[in-house]
């Protein structure tokens, strides 16, 4: 299955793509807009994008791009992220004194870098290809923080491992596909959804009470701002399900209190963290 993800091969993106889809074949793109473009023309069959870190939280572009596209969530995975210090084969770690990253990577491995003032970060737009560039410019000063995948797809080496400053790291990952196509009438007891309410006083509360009343239990719920409508607001909610027909129903009596509700997927729940996939 040709599966795009955002950045590099060797990333955590691949990580997850392989975990969700045995048998992907990789297609990275630059940006996760060009993920979503090539899915929706049918350049690839499927999408692997993170939705949530469990340290940084949500990657709220990726909520707007899941909205704006006809598209689904088919599937969802956990994959424990562990950053570690790569460099070139015979580098030693007291020769490192740049080191290269995504943000948030470099940003969840602060207490390392404060152990050692010699080396200062440099962002850079993903992990893998931190490392990527690392090798193509064979530079024994400089260093990239990413997974063990990436130290061993691009013939590097890992000089620290388990960097990262929390070991309870764990990004959520989706599987996307094109609405209509995949596995999406199989089991599910979550469901992904977006709605905005209109703009006067209980809108959001009498939305909510019909979730409730319906016996939906929600686990998560934030808000982003509607592109072009300063002070507006779009709901993105996760909740449990028992079955997809409840989560028909709890799109329909929505439906009379919002502007607009989406389903963004039903899909099986990938459990908590350590406990499953």
């Amino acid at each position: 299955m040709k599966t795009g993800i955002q950045g590099e091969p060797g990333s955590f993106s691949h990580e997850a793509a392989l975990k969700l889809v045995h048998d992907a074949v990789i297609v990275p793109f630059s940006l996760s807009a060009d993920v979503f473009q090539a899915l929706v023309k049918h350049d690839i069959e499927a999408a692997v994008i993170p939705i949530e870190n469990s340290l940084a939280g949500s990657v709220s572009e990726h909520f707007d791009l899941l909205l704006a596209h006809d598209v689904k969530v088919d599937r969802e995975t956990l994959l424990r992220i562990r950053h570690n210090l790569i460099g070139l084969s015979g580098t030693g770690i007291g020769d490192i004194d740049r080191v290269f990253s995504h943000p948030v990577a470099l940003a969840q491995c602060r207490r390392f870098l404060a152990d050692h003032p010699k080396m200062e970060a440099y962002s850079f737009y993903d992990t893998a290809g931190s490392v990527k560039q690392l090798v193509e410019l064979r530079d024994h000063h400089a260093a990239a923080i990413a997974s063990a995948a990436a130290a061993e797809y691009y013939g590097a080496q890992i000089l620290t491992a388990g960097i990262e400053d929390n070991p309870e790291n764990y990004t959520r990952f989706f599987l996307v596909r094109r609405t209509g196509e995949g596995v999406l009438d199989g089991p599910a007891n979550k469901m992904s959804l977006a709605f905005s309410v209109e703009n006067r006083p209980g809108s959001l509360v009498e939305a909510l009470s019909e979730l409730k009343q319906l016996g939906t239990n929600l686990t998560k719920i934030e808000s982003r701002p509607v592109h072009g409508k300063p002070w507006e607001y779009i709901f993105y909610v996760d909740c449990q399900i028992q079955s997809r027909e409840e989560g028909n129903r709890a799109l329909e009596v929505l439906r009379p209190h919002c502007a607009m509700v989406k389903s963004l997927g039903c899909y099986e729940d990938a459990g908590k963290a350590g406990t499953k996939n």
